[in-house]
């Protein structure tokens, strides 16, 4: 027995050093079943923050710790990574391929092992396809295709989504990664943006032990203002609520409903003389450009390049239509829906691009 304990405590004191075997007490105890492991994501798939293990504890009121123990292969010899008197542990760092635990008594002497547990890379789910964002007020919603979920539905957990700041001038994605947040669908809202400022996005699937897939493809978008439902009124019957300023420098607000006999406004709803209404631009510099039916405000994408003009156009409910505004600090883009018209007067929703020269007003192209 002396020389049992003896050797049992060789192991103890060797950590990170290899045995072969774990000792075989006189007395032996019970061993950990049922070890599993969980590899923890750090967004980089080769190299994860480090793995989790769980077993149960033995029902053998002996045992008072555990030993962990791993192998870089399936013929190497084993290390002893920790001692814990839970029955969890936590290896920070870069996993070894092959974990098993055994009890230990307060003499030292050691179970035989519990399971091996192996870290399967053939875990990896692939990489979410498709990404599609779409610009919200202070937001952007995110959609991908579902193929990394169905590549393997039981093998599937959840998925991380990724953002930083995107450079428009010299259309890259920065370095400074953070992750917003994940879901168990094919879809997220990114919230709390600052309106006009790009930032690319990326998502992970991650499978049940934990392996992270590689990232989508990254694309971008930018948060833009918008309201709904907005009324504006025909100038010849109440003028003091037919205009409407994407932005109005005088007061510095986003949005602006007032009065169409200003000569600074973005555009007014006018009455025709046949009782059709009417988009017409106001300002200088500012001009529109009809797109037609739209099934909605985000559906408006990319401002487009040209097309646009100085003369009225007439509102039809379900059409879009994007207006380019020429400011102080250069152009700016403004969407319009029209959801509903009285006899006089139109709902309307809008949205406009605070950052200069950047034409998202809701979904980037994939």
């Amino acid at each position: 027995m002396r020389r049992s304990v003896l050797l049992a405590l060789a192991v103890i004191a060797a950590a990170c050093t290899t045995t072969n075997t774990v000792v075989a007490p006189v007395d032996p105890l019970l061993a950990p079943v049922n070890l599993t492991y969980e590899l923890v994501p750090s967004g980089d798939p080769t190299q994860p923050v480090g793995i989790l293990l769980r077993w149960d504890p033995p029902a053998d009121t002996r045992v008072t710790t555990y030993n962990v123990y791993s192998r870089g292969s399936t013929s190497g010899g084993w290390y002893l990574r920790a001692t814990t008197t839970s029955a969890s542990f936590y290896d920070l760092g870069t996993p070894d391929l092959q974990y098993a635990v055994t009890s230990a008594d307060a003499g030292y002497a050691e179970s035989a092992y519990s399971n091996l547990v192996t870290v399967n890379a053939a875990n990896q789910l692939p990489a979410p396809a498709g990404l599609v964002p779409v610009s919200l007020n202070t937001a952007i919603q995110l959609s991908w295709s579902a193929n990394a979920r169905l590549a393997a539905p039981t093998l599937f957990s959840y998925y991380r989504v990724y953002s930083t700041p995107y450079t428009l001038g010299t259309g890259t994605c920065t370095a400074a990664w953070v992750l917003e947040g994940t879901t168990v669908s094919e879809d997220f809202i990114a919230s709390g943006l600052p309106n006009g400022s790009p930032r690319c996005f990326a998502v992970s699937a991650v499978s049940t032990d934990g392996h992270e897939s590689d990232w989508s493809t990254p694309t971008y978008d930018t948060p833009r203002f918008d309201a709904r439902n907005i009324v504006v009124t025909a100038f010849q019957v109440t003028p003091a609520t037919s205009g409407f300023s994407f932005y109005d420098p005088p007061t510095q607000t986003i949005g602006l409903v007032t009065s169409g006999a200003r000569t600074d406004i973005d555009f007014r709803l006018d009455r025709h003389g046949d009782g059709s209404l009417w988009l017409l631009p106001i300002i200088s510099g500012t001009s529109v450009a009809s797109l037609g039916p739209i099934a909605d405000l985000t559906s408006i994408d990319i401002a487009p390049a040209g097309g646009y003009g100085t003369a009225a156009v007439p509102a039809v409910i379900g059409s879009g239509y994007v207006f380019q505004l020429v400011l102080s600090d250069g152009f700016h883009y403004g969407g319009v829906r029209v959801t509903a018209l009285g006899t006089n007067y139109a709902i309307i929703d809008w949205s406009y691009q605070s950052d200069p020269g950047n034409p998202e007003l809701s979904r980037v192209k994939p």
